[in-house]
C-alpha cells in the first residue's frame, strides 16, 4: 500500500461521507446512509464513499505535506 493509499484509509469511513446521517426517531438515535437509504455504523467503510468537503481538504493537506518531503 503506497502512501496515497494509507492517507485515503486513515479518513475513509462513514462518518466522513456527505451521505452519512445521525437521526433521532423519539429517542432513538440511529445512523444512516442518505444516499443508499441504510442503517450504518459510522466506522464502516463502502466503495460509494464520497468525502466531505472538510475531509476533502484534510486528503489535499496530507497529500501536499508527503510531497515535500
Amino acid at each position: 500500500m503506497d502512501r496515497l493509499e494509507r492517507i485515503k484509509e486513515r479518513y475513509h469511513c462513514c462518518a466522513t461521507c456527505r451521505h452519512f446521517r445521525v437521526e433521532n426517531d423519539d429517542g432513538n438515535v440511529t445512523s444512516r446512509c442518505a444516499r443508499l437509504g441504510y442503517e450504518t455504523n459510522p466506522k464502516w467503510q463502502f466503495r460509494c464513499w464520497n468525502p466531505k468537503d472538510r475531509v476533502r481538504r484534510q486528503i489535499a493537506e496530507a497529500r501536499k505535506s508527503l510531497r515535500k518531503r
